[in-house]
């Protein structure tokens, strides 16, 4: 019921369709409940004799169910399609509110999620919410004035037998009850099925081409076989339960219909009941066990949609770890000065990632960040931009305390160049201007000529209105992570973060970027983080990150001359560099 009540809340917005839907369902129920009345009423005039009279009487009964039948059809379209109306506005409204819910939630939700199970949550799962306002709620609705009017009814006509009719309802309902505890976890378990095997498959779509190079087609094919099926095994014990659920229902009903006649043939033998009681008891009969052995359809159909709805409902519940203080100030274009102040953080495991990490960078400073893969240097990039919260101590931009300004406001500051460069699909123009989309032509085309990509874009067919397809997947590696600068560039932040902004270019083109980047070096605040030192050789400030410290900092040359980490790594690489050179 609380699910159900949550739920109404979200559908308030539509009260209007869904009250015009309701009145239009109560119309056609009373339709439906009086056509049988005129009907019987039709058969005494027969039986007691037709004249004149009589057939004049049969001919405005013969109308009057003309008339009733046309509104029949007025009010089941209105009922049908103001219901549906509303209940797809409902999905589209809850389909957008589950993304914009997603894409602000900390980074910390997506570690132990598939981005299959979330897609499915927000098109599948949704899809449920139609069959719950569109058809179940109306159907509920109509079942139950249904079975009121018709009990009314047969009250009036014979009320013992009525009471007869009614022997077999408790059991019913308590089997409904039984029914729909059992069913929903399998619904739910289904449910989960689904994400999971959407999940696989966005997995191997997206690695198709590592799939196809380890010749691992037959392996991966088993694979979703395999969560394809453990979908339907679960779907499948559902229905099992539904299986037996529904032919109980309907015999139990048949059973009570067995009554009536029974009984009703012996007050009929009595002289209890006249034939034109019977006629209408019979005609009504059929009105009162529908909505009774319609339950069955209704409760599971309604698990099904109540299972969809926990699982969209356990995103827009999920809490918003990082959130903007109350007071919050909006934080202005900022110079661009970074410090840190004992900055400690660990994930939710507990394991430390940094400790007392400090440091201070001046705007218009470029500091890098080198040391050994998984030491932190990623996870500091992305506690300046708030994607996570430190464990303690404070980081400051401008002097202000980041967790104390919004942080929208923050992130406008700053552009990041990320290791897994991501480009959509789209045009090349579009993807250099998705940080910045009132840029003009000419800025995205002196921001590409900036990261040293304008020439490549020129040579392509389309030029900058190439398609880059699926994250860039028709763009080379070097080519990606240079429209990302060059994305980063136009958008003209007073800080920007490069994480391994070229690892993936040959030596030439590193050097062009290094160019670029020396270009708006003095101008912005760089924070580089580089495996390959002779990228950030030139860095202002150099911070060797070792098990989550602050190891050694200086410039090149004073770690160099230091003999510690950095002058090993430099060591090693330049001896790297010198085999190459020589093969």
């Amino acid at each position: 019921m609380k699910l159900l009540l949550r739920l109404s809340r979200e559908a308030a917005r539509y009260k209007t369709l869904y009250i015009i839907a309701i009145l239009a369902t109560l119309g056609l129920t009373a339709v439906n409940l009086a056509a049988p009345k005129a009907l019987s009423a039709a058969t005494g005039l027969v039986e007691r004799g037709v004249d004149e009279a009589a057939l004049r009487r049969i001919g405005v009964l013969s109308l009057v169910l003309v008339g009733l039948y046309l509104l029949r059809i007025v009010f089941r379209f209105l009922s049908n399609y103001l219901a549906h109306k509303a209940a797809w506005y409902l999905v589209g409204d809850l389909r957008t509110k589950t993304y914009d819910k997603l894409e602000r939630l900390h980074l910390g939700f997506f570690h132990d999620k598939q981005t299959g199970d979330l897609m499915s949550r927000i098109v599948n799962d949704t899809r449920d919410f139609e069959l719950l306002y569109a058809h179940l709620i109306p159907e509920v609705i109509t079942n139950l004035v249904t079975f009121a009017g018709v009990l009314t009814v047969l009250l009036t006509i014979n009320w013992k037998l009525a009471l007869i009719t009614c022997a077999p309802i408790p059991l019913i309902l308590l089997s409904g009850v039984i029914f729909s505890k059992k069913v929903r976890p399998f619904f739910k378990a289904s449910q989960k099925k689904m994400g999971e095997l959407n999940g696989k498959l966005q997995d191997n779509l997206s690695g198709v081409h590592e799939i196809q190079s380890f010749g691992r087609e037959s392996y991966e094919t088993e694979q979703v076989n395999e969560k394809n099926f453990e979908h339907i095994k679960a779907m499948l014990h559902a229905l099992k339960l539904s299986g037996v659920f529904h032919p109980s229902v309907e015999f139990v009903s048949s059973l009570g219909t067995v009554l009536v006649v029974g009984f009703g043939g012996l007050l009929a033998f009595h002289g209890g009941l006249s034939v034109e009681d019977i006629v209408a008891f019979v005609l009504y009969l059929g009105l009162f066990y529908a909505p009774v052995s319609g339950l069955a359809n209704l409760l599971e159909s309604m698990q099904q949609s109540l299972a969809g709805a926990e699982r969209v409902m356990a995103i827009l519940d999920a809490p918003f770890e990082i959130t903007d203080k109350p007071d919050a100030a909006v934080l202005g274009r900022v110079e661009g000065s970074i410090t840190f102040e004992n900055v400690n953080f660990a994930y939710e495991n507990g394991i430390p990632v940094l400790e007392g990490v400090s440091f201070h960078c001046e705007p218009g400073r470029m500091l890098a960040l080198v040391g050994p893969t998984g030491v932190g240097k990623t996870t500091l990039t992305q506690l300046i931009s708030r994607f996570y919260e430190p464990t303690s101590g404070r980081i400051l931009v401008d002097g202000q305390d980041i967790s104390s300004v919004t942080m929208e406001s923050l992130r406008r500051n700053i552009s990041p160049v990320l290791q897994d460069t991501f480009l959509f699909n789209g045009t090349i123009a579009e993807n250099i201007g998705y940080a910045s989309p009132e840029s003009s032509m000419e800025e995205i085309m002196e921001a590409a000529k900036a990261a040293n990509i304008h020439q490549d874009i020129l040579e392509m067919p389309d030029g900058y209105e190439t398609r880059v397809g699926e994250r860039g997947l028709r763009l080379s590696g070097g080519q990606k992570q240079r429209v990302a600068i060059a994305r980063a560039i136009l958008r003209k932040s007073p800080i920007i973060i490069l994480d391994e902004a070229t690892a993936s270019v040959d030596v030439e083109t590193e050097k062009q970027i290094q160019k670029a980047i020396a270009g708006i070096a003095g101008q912005r605040t760089i924070i580089a983080i580089a495996h390959r030192l002779s990228t950030i050789r030139n860095a202002d400030q150099i911070l060797v990150i070792d098990e989550g410290r602050v190891a050694e900092s200086g410039t090149h040359q004073q770690l160099v001359e230091l003999g510690g980490i950095y002058a090993r790594m430099h060591r090693i690489q330049s001896a790297a560099a010198l085999e190459e050179g020589i093969a």
